[in-house]
């Protein structure tokens, strides 16, 4: 189905979603983000790579009870084995951020200016609060216009949506309809990063429901793990800059 017919249609059950939507709200347990610092260092020496998650509840982290198992930290940490060198990473999240509150309120705020690679978990609640496709590449690609100023040297990895279908929170019905709102998005991200110098991963697949949290929505520690896998991959196939490049 191409975009022009997915938005029709979606836009024509839209009625559907929401009713299903906010049924899905009340009964869903509400999660925080773990407390704890949002920064950190995996190894001793001065660090190669220099990480920064950043987007919405994913980026904070929510769904896991520490902060060492969201997204952030794991990854420094699977870096870290894979390659040996030392790691810093910095997470920045926001519940229920869509990309052009990221650009606004995020991006502004983050006080480093060395990082190396910077990871975006950015499009779920543009897709499932209905943002249209012409508003979601204003929102997104001015992000990635934004941290392309803001960090020059860094390689951006973005994480596409996942399958609504695979979620166990979602119903029949409302998780196949947010599957065509899934086609807009992802299909827009994946043309922007193309244009603007960023890496789309692929979307993360999802084998089993034992990966998500209690609300059925979010990850658990277990899914941040198989997540931080997943990207790690995308990240070792871009090398960061030796640390002295960037003093």
């Amino acid at each position: 189905m191409n975009d022009a017919l997915a938005s029709l249609v979606s836009l024509l059950l839209s009625p559907v979603a929401l009713c299903q939507g906010l049924a899905v709200r009340r009964r869903t347990v509400r999660l925080a983000p773990p407390r704890g610092p949002q920064m950190g260092r995996i190894g001793d020496g001065t660090p190669a790579w220099r990480l920064l998650v950043m987007g919405d509840s994913s980026a904070a982290g929510v769904g896991a009870e520490r902060v060492s198992d969201t997204l952030a930290p794991q990854l420094a940490q699977i870096i870290h084995l894979r390659t040996g060198e030392t790691v810093s990473w910095r997470a920045a999240g926001a519940n229920s951020a869509i990309a052009s509150e990221i650009r606004d309120h995020i991006v502004p705020n983050i006080e480093a200016r060395d990082f190396t690679h910077i990871v975006l978990t950015v499009g779920t609640n543009d897709m499932k609060n209905y943002v249209s496709k012409r508003q979601f590449k204003k929102g997104f690609g001015s992000l990635l216009y934004a941290i392309h100023a803001r960090w020059p040297q860094a390689t951006v990895i973005w994480s596409p949506v996942i399958d609504m279908r695979d979620v166990p929170a979602m119903p029949y019905l409302l998780g196949r309809i947010l599957r065509l709102r899934t086609q807009i998005i992802n299909g827009m991200g994946v043309r922007l990063c193309r244009e603007r110098q960023a890496i789309a991963a692929t979307p993360l697949p999802i084998r089993d429901p034992s990966g998500f949290a209690v609300d059925g929505f979010h990850a658990s520690a277990a899914g941040y793990r198989y997540w931080a896998e997943h990207l790690a991959g995308f990240i070792l196939d871009e090398r960061a800059p030796p640390a002295s490049s960037l003093q």
